[in-house]
């Protein structure tokens, strides 16, 4: 697993533990407050000298966690957006208007900077060779103009402060969204602790698949943002925009710089289920036999004026005047805004957050020969639509049937007894009333269904907030987090259960919780009807479940391998903690067009890679060849 959100990097668990902070231990604490304050540019070191602040003042570890811990805490999860365009200043913006003048009106312009077309009452008089005198005659005109707009929308979950991605490698124009996927792919990489060049030759290069993308694209100014507003705002549309604001274009970058894969690619767009939609994919591709390595993931940066109040006139958003309005106070504080989220007591709306997540699926039987560590696994994940509906953005009925499914491969796998005690819920919980309500109630009908009586629930957005496509992410990595570390996060802003909870057979907690989980449900409830609920597996129910299908001595073989797989692992989270990031990006690296490739009827070799690419398919029509025809039993017709 890799990636990035409000809490921190993925790998290590380290976004898991800023969550649960409070329970971890003295020496657990320090450790993850230094990490993030290198990640942060608080602090540095080469890893052969001590740590320096900014100005070169060596410190430990200690006077670290004295002098930074405040700064690490504030600065990280949700709290007030630090971009200046939404502080006190307001958001740039235009306002249309018509001018009335009484008297001729005269003015001075830069050539280029006159209209194309110009207005056919126009004067224009030549000043030099780059100014020209431009006369109005008296009358009525359209214009545009300029204002500052203050932000009516404040909090979000936005990446730890001075962790920018982009400036770990080569990147020019990217969108955010894009340089998050690069970092999010390489952490993955780099905490698996296997080498992707060896993992790669030993595959059909058809064995490999990437299935990653986002809910809404890249709206940033980079992307289609810059794209669309690109005539209102006088700015030139650039070569990069259309291609980069594709939805899709995480797998794609992970393909042409990452990765090197020529195996297969796409994205499934869901809105909030977008993440698990893709999982579900890569798990189909390997349980079908198709594919034995599949990387998995989002990247979302929806934090834009723009997209910002596209949910806020939706009346989506936690806005300014609602947080006030929820809590009886005249003024938000920082305070205010880091308690924006409250999923499943009273709130106003869902806090919109940045995140970047990646998993790398593999087969046990592959897992077990490279001696690749286990994190987890995921038998199943299901999608259902909700049906007829009023509004396309209202609650439905398809969480109900995609909850149910997973619960019941849930018990098949694991037992009536485990389910109902070993469990637990990974909520949608946006922080919305109608979710409060709606999902609490899937909850609820479906714990009665099954006999569970206290089904514990985690709400993680109410630390990281809601990063659309990629939510279900964070909520994966959250999970195998309470698996490595046995704690459940708590839900700090649940002050009280609202009263339209459904909570009779829920467990909520505002305080991390110590629970020794065999299973975590993860669950989105998205617009427009994108319902989905993965079911994850503990690594030693994974264990458990290898050794049943492999036995013993494979999986004891496996262990063997796994001790340099874990050694190479440990090395890259203890660079990572002090700052060192190794973001891979190759540009221009190996390319191939076509020529150079050894074309033959049954394979294809590609130079560079290992094995080739067999081209033998499945082919369930049977045959139309006179010598195939004998032995046709295709019931194609029927």
């Amino acid at each position: 697993m890799g990636g990035v959100n409000a809490a921190g990097r993925t790998s290590g668990h380290q976004a898991f533990r800023r969550t649960v902070l409070s329970a971890l231990d003295a020496d657990t604490q320090a450790s993850t407050l230094t990490g993030l304050a290198a990640m942060m540019r608080l602090v540095n070191t080469d890893g052969s000298t001590p740590w320096q602040d900014t100005s070169g003042q060596s410190l430990d570890a200690d006077q670290i966690v004295a002098r930074y811990q405040q700064q690490v805490l504030d600065h990280t999860l949700i709290r007030r957006i630090e971009d200046p365009i939404f502080g006190a200043d307001g958001i740039p913006a235009n306002r249309q208007a018509q001018l009335s003048i009484e008297a001729p009106l005269t003015f001075h312009v830069r050539r280029r900077q006159l209209p194309e077309q110009l207005p056919e009452t126009w004067q224009v008089r030549e000043l030099d060779r780059r100014h020209v005198e431009v006369t109005v005659p008296p009358g009525q005109f359209d214009v545009m103009l300029p204002e500052r707009r203050s932000a009516q929308v404040r909090a979000a979950g936005q990446l730890p402060s001075g962790f920018e991605p982009s400036s770990l490698y080569r990147s020019v124009h990217h969108p955010r969204g894009l340089s998050m996927a690069i970092f999010g792919a390489s952490d993955c990489l780099g905490q698996s602790g296997l080498d992707w060049e060896t993992l790669r030759d030993r595959l059909d290069p058809d064995q490999i698949a990437v299935y990653a993308g986002n809910s809404i694209g890249q709206l940033d100014d980079a992307g289609w943002g810059g794209l669309l507003k690109s005539y209102a705002s006088g700015n030139r549309a650039t070569s990069k925009q259309m291609p980069l604001g594709y939805g899709q274009m995480p797998a794609d970058f992970l393909n042409a710089y990452v990765l090197g894969s020529v195996g297969a690619t796409g994205a499934v767009q869901g809105a909030c289920a977008t993440f698990l939609y893709n999982l579900r994919l890569g798990i189909e591709e390997i349980t079908s036999g198709r594919r034995r390595v599949v990387m998995v993931g989002t990247a979302d940066a929806p934090i834009t004026p723009e997209i910002i109040e596209g949910f806020r006139t939706m009346g989506a958003l936690a806005d300014d005047d609602s947080l006030k309005a929820l809590d009886a106070l005249s003024l938000l504080t920082d305070a205010d805004y880091q308690r924006a989220c409250r999923p499943f007591a009273r709130n106003c709306g869902f806090t919109i957050a940045e995140a970047s997540q990646f998993v790398l699926l593999m087969d046990d039987g592959l897992a077990l020969e490279t001696g690749a560590q286990v994190l987890g696994s995921v038998p199943g994940v299901f999608t259902n639509a909700d049906g007829w509906k009023r509004s396309i953005s209202a609650p439905g009925i398809g969480n109900y049937i995609t909850l149910g499914k997973a619960v019941s491969l849930a018990r098949d796998i694991l037992g009536e007894e485990s389910l109902r005690t070993r469990t637990f819920l990974h909520a949608h919980g946006t922080s919305t009333p109608k979710n409060r309500t709606t999902e609490s109630h899937v909850f609820h009908q479906v714990a009665t269904a099954n006999g569970i009586t206290s089904w514990p629930v985690v709400a993680v957005k109410a630390f990281v907030g809601h990063s659309q496509g990629s939510a279900a992410g964070d909520q994966m990595a959250s999970a195998l987090g309470s698996f490595a570390h046995g704690w459940l996060p708590g839900i700090p802003t649940l002050d009280a259960v609202a009263d339209d909870v459904h909570a009779e057979r829920l467990r909520f907690f505002a305080e991390p919780q110590a629970f020794e989980a065999d299973a975590a449900f993860i669950n989105a409830k998205g617009f427009g009807g994108n319902n989905a609920t993965g079911l994850v597996l503990s690594p030693a129910v994974t264990e458990r479940l290898m050794v049943k299908r492999h036995g013993q001595a494979a999986v004891d073989a496996w262990k063997d391998r796994r001790a340099a797989i874990l050694e190479a692992s440990r090395d890259y989270e203890a660079g990572a903690d002090q700052g060192h990031f190794q973001a891979l990006y190759r540009f221009g690296q190996g390319v191939l067009e076509g020529p150079e490739l050894s074309v033959e009827a049954g394979q294809i070799g590609i130079p560079g890679y290992a094995q080739p690419v067999s081209l033998a398919v499945d082919n369930p029509f049977g045959s139309l060849d006179d010598a195939h025809r004998d032995n046709d039993h295709s019931d194609i017709n029927k």
